[in-house]
């Protein structure tokens, strides 16, 4: 697992509008990504909401709809499992590049909370459940806050 080295960024974002949105692929761990960034947003003091599209395909336009209407910052939540097609790369690839565009486009962060996993387990494992080794609903929600707060720095 990746989960050395993690940082535990703490931010205060009292003040930040972030909207989480997830996919409904795979709920069990699509539920564990949001519950962690939903504590995590909740502990920074940000205003937060949740919004559901399909899947993963769907994130990037959502994200830049919410930032677009004033959010200063979106945590994308999805789950990409492994099958035996090409579609998994076609899915990981648009999520990954669409969700970057519109972080760099809008010029807001979006946590990335996409897990592309081979199994169901290493969904599970990095899905912040009990008995998961990671909680990457968290980290993402974290460091789109975190982010936020630097941009409004930088732009003074």
């Amino acid at each position: 697992m990746s989960s050395q080295g993690v940082p535990h960024i703490t931010t205060d974002a009292t003040g930040l509008r972030v909207v989480v949105i997830a996919g409904r692929w795979h709920e069990t761990i699509s539920d564990g990504l949001i519950a962690g960034a939903q504590a995590a947003l909740d502990a920074s003091g940000a205003e937060h909401s949740l919004v559901r599209v399909p899947g993963s395909f769907e994130l990037p336009v959502a994200a830049l709809a919410a930032l677009e209407a004033g959010a200063d910052a979106v945590v994308a939540l999805g789950v990409i499992i492994r099958g035996g097609t090409p579609h998994f790369e076609y899915v990981s690839s648009a999520a990954t590049d669409g969700l970057t565009s519109v972080s760099v486009r809008t010029g807001k962060p979006v946590g990335f909370g996409v897990l592309t996993v081979d199994t169901e387990q290493q969904g599970l494992d990095r899905a912040g459940l009990p008995g998961s080794a990671e909680d990457k609903g968290r980290e993402a929600a974290e460091a789109a806050v975190s982010t936020a707060r630097v941009v409004a720095e930088l732009r003074g």
